[in-house]
């Protein structure tokens, strides 16, 4: 019996050294199997066995008690945030439901205080950011848009905070920041479809089209193409208020890839001149016009004499005239300075631009206008929207082309004057750092998904 356990003893001695990882490895998935105890395992390496004893160590885990954990909780004042745009059929009901509330007192404060129900609601687009308390009742409420103020834009913001078992609301002026965004994405049915899944806005869309018009249809970007941009964006405390300028773009048509790039040459004085798209290369996008005054072109009165629809008789017409739905936005075709933006009697509601060598072009029919007399407008500014006011039998844009105060063909005219505009020699150098450095954003921004940049 004796003799029979040395050889037991020798035999298991050989296996542990031979066997030293698989013995560890079956001890580990005891020990991963059982709960409420700590071990301690001592080494299995070559020789292990002979020298070492395996101990066992059992120790009583102390768990919190979940009571004090619920006491301390019941101490702790959570808050809320939600934010939200405002819509035209909001009422402060149902705006505080959206952003997820339910506060009596708060909806009839919105309803009734001039301030607060004045600039919530019937607006549309406003950003209004809700801070609530864990029961879902309103604690404070900034509401921030932007105004024009001259020839620019200024933040405007309404605070709501509760006072007590009440609110007060008041007006401020906030700081605007400029900031920048990058998007991407790959088509799959159309490029608008695509840019909404990447989150860019549908004014950023159509400037691409406008910025690409030359080379490339953007309606008819198939399955498979790419696109990525970089944009200017106008915020406040960190929230992006309206999209602006696209600074950069790529597109990559069946193989081919197409790139843009807005610089602004600085002028004799060393401020920023009237800006351009450009090619990496520094060969121009841009043309001294636009092709014409709105993104869809449907003409529906040439030129000429015409039989006027109102008066009955014929008549010159002095212009051509774009069919397009109420609210259609209308951009400058050339950049230019606002001699007039107001209401002339056929016309309507009209801005009129002056323009470098004499001459002028006149958008008219507006129903509202969103440039005032004095201001210096880049080519592709949004002047207005369509209209039908003045002599108008519906919604159009009349477009005119002067030169000299003489009206000619706009449409002969826009076709003749879409020449290319050169980079300066001496304002090459800072194109070249500047694409350079839009280079490494757009590769950036070729590989963004949605969740990068909400």
């Amino acid at each position: 019996m004796k003799q029979q356990l040395i050889v037991s003893t020798l035999t298991l001695a050989d296996f542990l050294q031979r066997h030293p990882r698989q013995i560890a490895a079956a001890v580990a998935a005891v020990l991963m199997g059982s709960t409420g105890a700590a071990y301690a395992v001592a080494s299995l390496g070559a020789g292990a066995a002979s020298k070492s004893a395996v101990h066992l160590v059992t120790e009583a885990a102390a768990l919190p008690s979940l009571q004090a954990q619920a006491q301390a909780l019941e101490g702790y004042d959570l808050t809320l945030y939600r934010s939200a745009r405002t819509r035209a059929t909001d009422t402060a009901h149902s705006l505080l439901e959206r952003l997820g509330m339910t506060d009596p007192d708060a909806a009839q404060f919105l309803r009734r205080n001039t301030l607060a129900r004045k600039e919530l609601l019937g607006h549309i687009g406003r950003q209004v950011r809700a801070e609530a308390g864990a029961d879902g009742t309103l604690r404070a409420l900034r509401v921030q848009w932007l105004e024009k103020a001259g020839d620019g834009l200024q933040l405007r913001r309404l605070l709501v905070q509760r006072a007590g078992e009440s609110f007060v609301a008041r007006m401020e002026r906030g700081e605007l920041q400029r900031g920048q965004r990058l998007a991407g994405g790959e088509v799959h049915s159309t490029l608008r479809a695509a840019a909404d899944e990447a989150g860019v806005p549908e004014e950023v869309v159509r400037q691409l089209a406008r910025v690409f018009e030359e080379g490339v249809d953007v309606q008819r970007l198939a399955r498979g193409d790419r696109f990525s941009l970089v944009y200017e964006t106008l915020e406040a405390d960190g929230e992006v208020l309206r999209a602006s300028r696209v600074l950069s773009a790529e597109l990559v048509h069946k193989g081919e890839k197409h790139q843009a790039l807005w610089f602004e040459a600085p002028g004799a004085s060393g401020a920023a001149g009237n800006g351009a798209y450009y090619s990496f290369d520094g060969r121009t996008r841009r043309r001294a016009y636009l092709e014409a005054p709105l993104d869809v072109v449907r003409v529906t009165s040439s030129f000429g004499m015409r039989l006027h629809p109102v008066q009955g008789y014929s008549k010159a017409h002095k212009g051509v005239d774009y069919a397009a739905p109420r609210g259609t936005p209308v951009h400058a075709v050339r950049e230019g300075k606002v001699e007039f933006a107001g209401v002339q009697s056929g016309y309507g509601n009209i801005v009129i631009l002056g323009h470098k060598d004499g001459q002028e072009t006149r958008y008219a029919h507006l129903s509202r206008i969103y440039v005032r007399e004095g201001a210096e407008v880049a080519q592709g500014a949004t002047l207005g929207a369509v209209g039908s006011t003045g002599m108008a039998t519906g919604p159009h844009l009349h477009f005119e082309v002067r030169v000299d105060g003489e009206p000619i063909n706009p449409t002969q005219f826009l076709a003749e004057h879409r020449e290319a505009q050169p980079i300066a020699p001496q304002a090459r150098k800072a194109f070249t750092a500047l694409a350079e450095g839009m280079k490494v954003q757009l590769a950036a921004a070729s590989v963004q998904r949605p969740a990068d940049f909400e």
